[in-house]
């Protein structure tokens, strides 16, 4: 972002203020067979200031019977010119008679569009029935694409009340935010539809006439919604089925139905999600004190999706990946993926609906409360035994922290001064892990510091005070502030507005510890210029007394450059207790083994929270050049009789980490696979391959880790076990003998060390999942062949069969090919279709992430940059930017750690 985007006049990039929109009263018709749509809004207006002229979004729409009646002038208006335009989305009317200010009006526009595979606007998905393809059709509308389906006031400050009416076939059904006042087949005799006879000459198929089935209609009326914004609108049209159930609210007691909608081919993998949003809703409105508003709650589940899930309001919709749960064959990371998609869209009822950001400058107030109060402080309610403020670290904070640590980074809060970055850009700036990730980190660092019972009073203040209007970010302060007394934006402000975080070095005296914070950057210290920011930092200091009583202190906070610290370095101590801080904290190497040899111990002092942030920011302080690797690798060494999954699931990333930055020297990462199965492997022999349903999450979590390192790690035994239960299955068609949690690795490693008849075969599951989970499966075994011909064909299928919405999993798989260079030249060598496919949709970034992030040489990282320097990058500039830097910063820690973590691992061999 440049200084000129920050100095754009606010009339610039946002509609004209002398005009709201009040209510829309809208029709749409959808006809799957032709694949297009057409219908006309009744907008009512409120006129602040006189204008002539009246300006909304609109995009790819042709637009017709424009007419404008004013109250006041008591007459109706055609346009006397009308333009548009097409970088701001904006159609101009013009009309004669200027409208006088503090009036009403009512603006009627006809429109029609077609439905297309883009994944925005009003689109269209398909799926296989009895062999035949079916198309149906649903909204995405996030961020800025209702304005593909109907014109409309498209920002969020506009909230407006909407009256839907739908006319479809006869035999689809109809979804929208509200539930159905009223459903009747379509007669083109009566009188009683006047509304939509402007609609019947558009279609000739609406005649008495009409005896077939397919060719009879219906108009589906929706109750009016309270005010909303128009992104949240949501309206869908198939031939959906649905499950049922409802919950009681503990405010009122009044009871709402829940469904679940999708295609009959997956509806009966749909009843887990439902169950989850039976139970989360009535927490929420506990924990806000405020009742869900609407009479219902749907979900809908689609074959093509752009994003993970939307939180329309009333009618939540997202892929098959983020609700279907197959009864027969639970893995406990997909039951974890519905639960956390579940949870958080359900969260946005009150957090982006109720009350919505006032622009899109402060979409974290949406995407971090409900990543934080969604995943993390509701789904613990759910599911105590899957320890999710831990697995917080390693899932949020940690993956934000990575994004944070570059120079290409941005704050939380970013400056949407530009439509291009609402419109195009958008999905790579603003809709990151620092909007979702670091946001909720900030948040979740605010309520340890507070408490967690206030933060939470804090928010419900908030929310009552901003009920059905827009917020910005000094609103939630005032709300937790009230609840706390505490000055929250001294501590917040350099949090949220800033970019980076801080390490925090300690040094040790007999006077205690001095404590000085500076920009932690992956590229090492940063420079002057980059060091500026001074952030309030809790420290969480936990310390041992005298009388060996371990105690936090959760009020010492860092506001200085440097601050000294009176405690014992005797004892044992450690700062970010919890790991609830938002920065890194660096030890001597020598204090840092002294703390891992504390760790190791059963009753060690420090947490299971405590040993996940040690254990990565050990690795991240060292891919930094802050400290050694072999410092990383020793804390491992020392506490590889830990218990826990969650650590060792952290210790699982770091090490695939390195062998992975490590690629291009074999005997360095044979040396670190070697210690890979020296870790892993034991887990696997006590752990075993099978499953039962009496093991806790922990156990299933910790076997199905272990077997995946030691399989990727090239233990011959384990790759043997897969490849025999692999074989059975390919033999007899029985998966009985790969357990759910195991196909992921079992596919990999048979197509990666197979041949031509195990490729084909996870092909035709590719083809035809039996769920969402074997498709993923399969996906990502395609991209880890290291056949070359059977590469090229896993490409070739990408480019001609694969669904758009599944090419982030086709990519992600080819990353984890042994050969990096695959992914990039393949995504260069077709740059022009695949810009083509996904400039629309949120996905290009992440094509871009995958291709690239996993160089490490001063040759690709060039290579990269001239590819690029012709191109057109404002749809991905921001991915683009953290690959180039990653690619840098893994060049660095190549040539500075190469050769003393080479001696560490043949000092650790030789002992072996």
């Amino acid at each position: 972002m440049t200084a000129s985007d920050t100095a754009k006049p606010l009339e610039s990039y946002r509609l004209p203020l002398e005009i709201k929109p009040i209510h829309y009263d809208m029709t749409v018709r959808t006809d799957l067979e032709k694949l297009n749509f057409d219908g006309f809004v009744k907008i009512d207006l409120q006129i602040k200031k006189e204008t002539s002229t009246v300006i909304f979004n609109v995009a790819d729409l042709e637009l017709s019977n424009i007419s404008l009646y004013s109250e006041a002038l008591g007459i109706q208006q055609v346009p006397a010119a009308l333009t548009f335009d097409k970088e701001q989305e904006r159609a101009v009317v013009h009309f004669a008679n200027s409208l006088p200010a503090t009036s009403k009006a009512r603006l009627q526009v006809g429109f029609q569009g077609k439905l297309t595979s883009s994944m925005q606007g009003y689109y269209k998905s398909s799926w296989e029935n009895e062999g035949k393809t079916k198309d149906y059709a649903l909204t995405q509308f996030e961020a800025t694409a209702a304005r593909r389906a109907f014109p409309c006031w498209d920002e969020p400050l506009l909230k407006a009340t909407f009256a839907i009416t739908m006319i479809s076939r006869a035999d689809t059904v109809n979804l929208s935010n509200m539930p159905v006042s009223s459903e009747k087949e379509y007669d083109p005799e009566s009188t009683e539809h006047s509304d939509v006879s402007s609609l019947t000459h558009r279609f000739s198929t609406l005649t008495a006439q009409d005896k077939s089935f397919s060719d009879r209609w219906k108009i589906t009326q929706f109750e009016t919604t309270p005010p909303m914004s128009s992104y949240i609108v949501a309206f869908a049209n198939g031939h959906f089925e649905h499950l049922e159930s409802s919950y009681t609210s503990p405010l009122s007691g009044k009871i709402r139905p829940l469904r679940i909608y999708a295609t009959s081919d997956v509806i009966h993998q749909a009843q887990f999600a439902l169950d989850v949003k039976a139970k989360v809703l009535p927490l929420y409105e506990k924990i806000f004190d405020i009742e869900y508003p609407l009479p219902k709650l749907d979900t809908l589940i689609a074959h093509d999706f752009d994003a993970g899930a939307m939180e329309n309001w009333g009618l939540i919709t997202g892929r098959t990946s983020a609700f279907l749960l197959d009864p027969k064959r639970v893995d406990m990371q997909a039951k974890q993926r519905v639960v956390v998609f579940q949870s958080h869209e359900v969260a946005h009822m009150w957090f982006g609906n109720i009350t919505t950001m006032e622009w899109w400058s402060y979409l974290y107030l949406n995407e971090g409360f409900a990543t934080m109060i969604g995943e993390v402080i509701v789904a613990d309610k759910i599911h105590p035994e899957w320890k999710v403020d831990a697995s917080f670290i390693t899932e949020f904070l940690n993956a934000a922290l990575r994004l944070d640590a570059k120079l290409s980074s941005h704050p939380v809060e970013v400056e949407c001064s530009d439509a291009n970055m609402i419109n195009q850009a958008s999905p790579v700036l603003i809709f990151d892990n620092l909007s979702y990730n670091k946001a909720a980190s900030v948040l979740r660092m605010l309520s340890a510091y507070v408490g967690e019972e206030r933060f939470l009073k804090g928010v419900s203040i908030y929310l009552k005070k901003h009920l059905y209007g827009n917020s910005v970010t000094s609103d939630l302060w005032e709300g937790i502030g009230e609840a706390t007394g505490i000055d929250i934006p001294k501590i917040m402000e350099n949090w949220i507005t800033k970019i980076g975080f801080p390490v925090l070095t300690v040094t040790e005296s007999k006077a205690g510890i001095q404590v000085r914070q500076d920009r932690f950057l992956e590229s090492g210290p940063a420079d002057p210029k980059e060091n500026e920011t001074i952030w309030t930092v809790p420290l969480n200091v936990l310390s041992v007394d005298g009388n060996e009583k371990v105690s936090v202190d959760t009020s010492v906070v860092l506001d200085t450059r440097e601050k000294t610290l009176a405690i014992d370095p005797s004892k044992p101590f450690k700062l970010n207790a919890g790991t609830s801080g938002v920065y890194r904290v660096l030890y001597t190497p020598e204090r840092l083994a002294r703390i891992a040899t504390e760790a190791a111990k059963s009753d060690a002092v420090f947490s299971l929270k405590d040993r996940i942030g040690l254990v990565h920011d050990a690795f991240a302080l060292s891919r930094a050049g802050f400290a050694q690797v072999s410092s990383a690798l020793t804390f491992v060494d020392i506490i590889k009789d830990e218990k826990e999954f969650l650590v060792w699931d952290c210790v699982a990333e770091n090490l695939s980490t390195l062998v992975s930055v490590w690629w291009e020297q074999p005997r360095l990462a044979a040396s670190l696979n070697t210690f890979r199965r020296a870790l892993f492997n034991p887990l696997v022999v006590r752990l075993g391959y099978e499953y039962s349903e009496t093991d806790s999450a922990d156990t299933t979590l910790l076997r199905t880790r272990a077997i995946q390192q030691a399989a990727m790690a090239e233990d011959q035994d384990v790759l043997k076990e897969l490849k025999s239960r692999f074989d059975h299955y390919m033999q007899t068609g029985d998966i009985s003998k790969i357990p759910a949690d195991l196909q992921k690795i079992t596919f990999l490693s048979a197509v990666k060390h197979g041949g031509r008849e195990e490729y084909e075969f996870v092909k035709q599951i590719c083809e035809k999942p039996p769920n969402p989970s074997a498709g993923l499966s399969a996906i990502t075994a395609m991209g880890n062949t290291l056949d070359a011909k059977l590469i090229d064909e896993t490409l070739e299928y990408i480019m001609t069969k694969a669904r758009d919405q599944d090419l982030p999993y086709f990519f992600s798989g080819l990353s984890q090919n042994k050969d990096h260079r695959i992914v990039g030249k393949f995504f260069k060598h077709n740059y022009d279709d695949i810009y083509k496919r996904l400039e629309g949709n949120f996905m290009l970034k992440d094509l871009v992430k995958y291709s690239f992030t996993n160089l490490s040489g001063e040759a690709d990282y060039q290579d990269t940059v001239e590819f690029f320097k012709d191109k057109e990058t404002s749809k991905y500039n921001q991915s683009l930017a953290q690959a180039l830097e990653t690619i840098k910063a893994k060049e660095g820690w190549v040539e500075r750690s190469t050769n003393e973590m080479g001696e560490w691992l043949g000092e650790w061999e030789n002992r072996e």
